[in-house]
């Protein structure tokens, strides 16, 4: 094993093990995984609809998202992925994808088999429960996307989206705690918020005039954090302690 899949198995321990405690022997089973490292191109398909899953991902370096595409071709965008998340347990324990997992920007990422995962996470009670509260977060955010497109104004669901980015980038380690390159372009932001590319960009200039945000291109800056997380009826709660702790400061 490489030194750099020896890292990735380190670090997919640790995110498991801030989930449920892990014993001495339950580590090693985790480090003991099969992985192969795979960079990918912006647009690739991790796993498309339908697909019978072969592997788990671990999402290394650049975003990934979850998509479904319906029968007159429209994309809803259902969630975002970032270096560090788990991305397909869904899929590897459901055996056939119900939805497509595709990179959002060049990347990496390690492949461990999903019979691999299922094994381990069967043979190994806390590995398993670990497994299984990771993927609750992620419905838990799933939720909170629904509600999102369902029931926020326009302007909540781009100030929503601006705020759980920061949140999660933040506690990642990956940005500084009110500015971060935001990795969406306004047609990916209207197809996670259920809104046309101009209506994006009329609530992006509304934040912007209001003081709330300021943008560079693709950069954001939170000018105001109270104000953005009051404007997008945004908390911490759904994401849980593990991902955030706290608002940006």
């Amino acid at each position: 094993m490489t030194d750099s899949q020896d890292a990735v198995l380190w670090n997919s321990m640790r995110k498991l093990e801030k989930r449920f405690p892990l014993s001495t022997e339950d580590k090693a089973a985790v480090l003991g995984l099969p992985i192969s490292v795979k960079n990918l191109e912006p647009g690739s398909y991790i796993v498309r609809d339908a697909d019978i899953a072969q592997n788990c991902c671990v999402l290394l370096s650049g975003f990934a998202y979850r998509h479904k595409t319906v029968g007159d071709g429209a994309r809803q965008i259902l969630s975002i992925h970032i270096p560090g998340d788990m991305v397909d347990l869904h899929n590897a324990f459901l055996g056939i994808a119900d939805h497509n997992v595709q990179m959002l920007t060049a990347g990496q990422v390690a492949l461990i088999p999903a019979k691999a995962v299922q094994d381990v996470a069967y043979s190994y009670p806390a590995i398993g429960r670990a497994m299984l509260l990771e993927t609750l977060v992620d419905g838990s955010i799933f939720r909170e996307w629904i509600a999102n497109v369902g029931r926020r104004d326009a302007r909540s669901r781009v100030a929503h989206l601006l705020c759980e980015f920061a949140v999660r980038l933040q506690a990642s380690g990956k940005s500084e705690a009110r500015n971060y390159r935001l990795p969406m372009s306004q047609e990916q932001i209207a197809d996670a918020t259920g809104l046309t590319p101009v209506h994006v960009n009329r609530m992006i200039q509304s934040l912007r005039r209001d003081g709330l945000i300021s943008t560079d291109k693709r950069s954001v800056t939170i000018d105001n954090w109270a104000e953005l997380a009051a404007a997008g009826d945004f908390s911490t709660a759904y994401l849980h302690p593990e991902l955030a702790e706290g608002e940006p400061r």
